[in-house]
């Protein structure tokens, strides 16, 4: 599977590493150039902008979020143009799910999934379970 993933603090960055060890693909991005830069590692690639990582990913995409509640907006508001019909966003985030819902019926409209997904690293998070 190949997964799009925005916002790469410390969860974000533990789900790519999780999911390059089980054998996935991920196209990384940040704000911060220096954080997908310290990412890459086989079978994950540094994305220099939204645009970028959208035209790695293999359609249909699945782009997953993993942002505070506060920039989800603002993020999808540069994102969801990028995409196209049949195109999943994952909002991994903290987002309060009365948005996600509302979100979801803006992004149904063009054609684009919405998957509300709250994620936690929980106590051990990347070390401790496997994929």
């Amino acid at each position: 599977m190949q997964l799009g993933m925005i916002g790469l603090g410390r969860m974000g960055a533990s789900m790519v590493r999780r999911l390059t060890r089980g054998g996935h693909t991920c196209v990384v991005f940040d704000a911060r150039a220096d954080a997908a830069r310290a990412l890459v590692h086989p079978g994950a690639v540094a994305a220099s902008s939204l645009a970028d990582l959208v035209a790695r990913l293999t359609r249909p995409r699945a782009v997953w979020l993993m942002l505070p509640a506060a920039v989800v907006d603002p993020e999808l508001e540069s994102l969801v143009p990028l995409l196209a019909t049949g195109d999943i966003v994952i909002d991994g985030g903290n987002s309060f799910y009365r948005d996600d819902i509302r979100r979801g019926a803006e992004l149904t409209a063009r054609g684009i999934h919405l998957v509300d997904v709250g994620t936690s690293g929980g106590v051990a998070g990347l070390g401790g379970a496997t994929v």
